[in-house]
């Protein structure tokens, strides 16, 4: 299946199993409404993965309404290039849901973005940019 006849789960639990754990710690640079962390243990910054995670909270509206609150969150893992340069591939996330939305509803939704990075329905569109 691809994209036009995707199924993924609804009410599941997901899990990461398997693989080396990559440790991050806070790297104190400055980000607005957020923060940075990189992992310690890459001794050359020029190849050191680094993350990023913001958060905007709702906001009351001057007609009484509230705002949506977003969540955003970056992983970046730079490569070293044949060519000698340095590129940084990126993966982001981001959430943005209404204040109103249960705790139920906010986790619905994450499981259901989550299984967009790794359902085998959409590997095509990742790896090779297809919309079927």
């Amino acid at each position: 299946m691809g994209l036009k006849s995707m199924s993924i789960n609804i009410g599941g639990s997901l899990a990461n199993t398997g693989g080396t754990a990559k440790v991050f710690a806070d790297d104190g640079v400055t980000v607005p409404n957020g923060v940075h962390v990189s992992v310690p243990a890459t001794t050359d910054f020029r190849v050191r993965e680094h993350a990023t995670f913001r958060y905007n909270p709702a906001a009351l509206q001057s007609d009484g309404s509230y705002s949506r609150q977003k969540c955003t969150a970056s992983i970046t893992v730079p490569k070293a290039l044949a060519s000698g340069k340095y590129v940084n591939n990126t993966v982001r996330i981001e959430m943005d849901i209404h204040p109103e939305s249960t705790s139920t509803e906010y986790a619905d939704l994450r499981k259901l973005g989550a299984q967009l990075l790794f359902d085998s329905d959409t590997d095509n569109f990742w790896t090779a940019g297809s919309l079927s």
